[in-house]
């Protein structure tokens, strides 16, 4: 299903929301409504506007955007025209946005004007990028997207076969890579759903009735497309242009939110709110908050059961879309830790030489899928090395698990971030759990730094609290805390102090990033 269908059977429902800065706080803020009718229509002309300067099934559109409320415009165009579609991260660099348009092979760019500068470096880069549109005003060498896609028929196209997105990995070594999945050989109108709008309707409980809220960037892969399925059941999209732990609060009770997706430092934020603030505001819409994307601190998600009920839901999935998992706050009360078994796969837990592990040992996470893997885009050798090396339909994306009796996955960490101290394995998002409850703590990274005995010992990185000054007497006092929920070598060695850990506008960590500034200094 797709907007189509809806822009015919409730044409004036809303389909995307979005408010200004102020809004909900002020009454007079702005406020961007988007009927089905109108985010049809305009899809419908940007994808004619596309085929019309020679765009066809396989090539891709890039779009360079804050949250807005056009980005499903494009996110449709594409999806019903047979392309793929990148979405492209604001906060890189220049090059790195250069590089990303270029690598994609984009053969139009859509940007919004508070990008001009960015949008107009990237196109230079692309000299077969044949459509470049900007939103809101324009730089030399971009037409105004609002007019030209308002020349250009509603008809739709004699066909329109449906599309896929193009994402790019977040790149451990090296530069990122395009993630790219075969495209589904079919039409958009035919009733086959992605399998976001299924897991959505069946467990869920996604109807047309469906508010879902956005908190995060449309460029990432969760708040693209678990906000693009919203359209295949008629739901509405509310988008928020950032994350305010209060204002979304605000937000679900004004517009009766019955769905919002969150990754765990979010809950974190909002658990960290006063009692009185967290009971101002009227929740009770709330059928699923949903999480993901990051590990999650068991005493992070007993506290937000414990707040709002037993509507905590989590899955576990990749951009590369290797696999997937699911659980319910009841079935996690009951396998406390774990992110559910898998659905439509089958996992596989195995070591080094690609050898299965029993239940309770951990090892690299396959998933098994009859439909075709993804490739990465133009790196055949990344792609090879997320192959199982006797199953080729087995894929990884380097995450380190478990498997309980009952075939629910356990995850410990990334292969990357394992520290391994005098032979023992540590994972670090287990210390980082027993850490970020801490009242004292904001945030904390945990990870590996050298020792010519051990090989590596642990290290903390913690931000302190508002109004906490750090010293020789918190340390001991997160390192007695930390002791109480692990053993004893898993207790950092050492705790560093910093106003504020690099997060990604998604709420992952950059640790990697983290973790060479330490790696530099101990050189």
């Amino acid at each position: 299903m797709y907007p189509g269908q809806f822009a015919v059977t409730h044409p004036e429902k809303t389909a995307v929301l979005m408010g200004g800065p102020d809004w909900p706080a002020a009454t007079e803020a702005v406020v961007t409504r988007l009927s089905y009718a109108e985010l049809n229509a305009s899809s419908v002309r940007l994808a004619r506007l596309l085929a019309e300067n020679g765009l066809g099934p396989g090539d891709t559109v890039a779009i360079l955007a804050e949250n807005h409320p056009r980005y499903f415009e494009v996110f449709w165009a594409a999806i019903r025209s047979g392309l793929y579609l990148t979405a492209v991260n604001w906060h890189l660099a220049p090059s790195e946005v250069a590089y990303q348009v270029a690598d994609s092979g984009a053969r139009a760019l859509v940007a919004t004007r508070r990008f001009g500068e960015l949008a107009a470096q990237a196109a230079a880069s692309v000299p077969d990028c044949r459509v470049r549109l900007m939103m809101d005003g324009v730089v030399d060498g971009f037409e105004p997207y609002e007019d030209a896609v308002a020349a250009v028929s509603a008809e739709p196209l004699p066909t329109e076969p449906v599309g896929e997105v193009m994402l790019y990995s977040s790149g451990t070594t090296g530069r990122p890579k395009g993630i790219q999945r075969p495209l589904a050989g079919r039409q958009v109108t035919d009733p086959e759903r992605t399998r976001i709008s299924l897991l959505g309707e069946l467990l869920l409980h996604w109807t047309e009735d469906l508010v879902y809220l956005c908190p995060a960037p449309l460029y990432h892969a969760a708040g693209l497309q678990w906000s693009g399925a919203v359209h295949e059941v008629g739901g509405t999209l509310v988008i928020l242009d950032r994350f305010d732990p209060e204002r979304l609060l605000a937000v679900i009770e004004r517009e009766r939110v019955t769905h919002v997706q969150l990754v765990p430092t979010m809950m974190v934020r909002l658990l960290k709110l006063p009692d009185d603030v967290r009971r101002r505001y009227d929740l009770s819409s709330l059928v699923s908050v949903l999480h993901a994307a990051a590990p999650c601190a068991p005493d992070v998600k007993r506290a937000m059961i414990d707040w709002l009920g037993p509507i905590i839901d989590e899955y576990y999935a990749a951009t590369e879309g290797s696999g997937l998992t699911f659980i319910g706050s009841a079935d996690w009360l009951a396998h406390p830790g774990s992110v559910g078994p898998a659905l439509r796969s089958i996992p596989h837990i195995c070591d080094e030489a690609g050898g299965e592990l029993p239940p309770g040992v951990p090892g690299l996470v396959f998933f098994e899928q009859e439909t075709a893997p993804f490739e990465y885009h133009g790196d055949p050798e990344k792609t090879k090395a997320s192959r199982h090396p006797e199953h080729p339909n087995w894929t990884t994306t380097g995450d380190v698990g478990y498997l309980d009796e009952g075939g629910f996955l356990y995850l410990t960490d990334r292969k990357s971030f394992m520290i391994i101290s005098g032979g023992v394995n540590i994972y670090p998002a287990e210390v980082e759990a027993a850490l970020i409850m801490h009242p004292k703590v904001a945030d904390v990274a945990v990870f590996g730094l050298p020792d010519p005995e051990m090989g590596e010992y642990v290290h903390a990185v913690v931000a302190p609290a508002a109004g906490i000054e750090p010293d020789d007497d918190l340390v001991e006092e997160l390192r007695a805390y930390a002791r109480a929920s692990v053993a004893h070598y898993k207790v950092p060695r050492t705790f560093a102090f910093r106003p504020e850990l690099p997060r990604m506008p998604t709420g992952k960590l950059n640790k990697l990033k983290l973790r060479e500034e330490y790696l530099t200094s101990a050189r």
